[in-house]
């Protein structure tokens, strides 16, 4: 995803030498073949950042396919690069069996010196996830809960929604992937951001790009 010569200028002087890649998933609700499936597809990221609600499907919901928590819980705990933050189905006893700390309703992240706050967003109203992100000078903003996807741009702050492993809302079941690419020049870096189908491992479409530039023909993600 490159964010043209204003946004590049931004990460310029912080992503100089980096390259690295970062997978993002969310609402994973117990359904071990999903998780399988998520895990494959971001076997290569060097970070797994989980946006919450990872082991009980909600009274909401219908149960997931495979719906295993016990294997999704060895599955978890078996990563040493994840980062999780608490979503609305997470509780007291998930913590209990999970090895890594879920307590946190959001977690402020600096990785490869991008600044990323990660939120499930259920607890606040989407001016008051901006804001925050704003104050904390925070490039991208990741958000679960809502089971669609989405990827945007607002008020400067990168807006990622991985949708859901185990139960979309919008058709596929997906993740997300950030790569930090450094490019042949000083000055000429590129941002990627994929959303991807985990039983196709294909980039999804995005018919228009939602930060407003109005380029229809990328391939998953925008050219802004």
């Amino acid at each position: 995803m490159n964010f043209g010569v204003e946004f590049q200028k931004n990460f310029y002087n912080i992503l100089e030498e980096i390259h690295m890649k970062i997978g993002v998933m969310s609402d994973t609700h117990g359904s071990l073949p999903y998780l399988e499936k998520a895990l494959d597809v971001l076997s290569d990221c060097d970070i797994l950042l989980h946006i919450g609600d990872v082991l009980y499907h909600g009274p909401r919901n219908d149960l997931p396919e495979g719906y295993n928590p016990k294997a999704v819980i060895e599955k978890i705990n078996n990563l040493d690069n994840i980062t999780i933050v608490r979503g609305n189905c997470d509780a007291d006893v998930d913590q209990m069996v999970i090895k890594h700390p879920i307590e946190s309703p959001f977690v402020h992240k600096t990785i490869g010196n991008i600044s990323v706050l990660m939120d499930h967003g259920y607890t606040k109203s989407r001016e008051e996830l901006l804001n925050q992100a704003r104050e904390l000078s925070v490039d991208i903003l990741i958000l679960g809960h809502t089971h669609v996807k989405e990827l945007s741009i607002e008020h400067d702050v990168i807006v990622l929604n991985p949708g859901s492993t185990a139960i979309p809302k919008d058709g596929t079941h997906s993740v997300a992937t950030i790569e930090i690419l450094n490019e042949q020049s000083h000055d000429d870096f590129e941002l990627e951001i994929n959303l991807i189908d985990i039983n196709t491992k294909e980039v999804i479409e995005i018919d228009e790009c939602d930060c407003g530039c109005g380029d229809h023909s990328h391939n998953g993600h925008c050219h802004c």
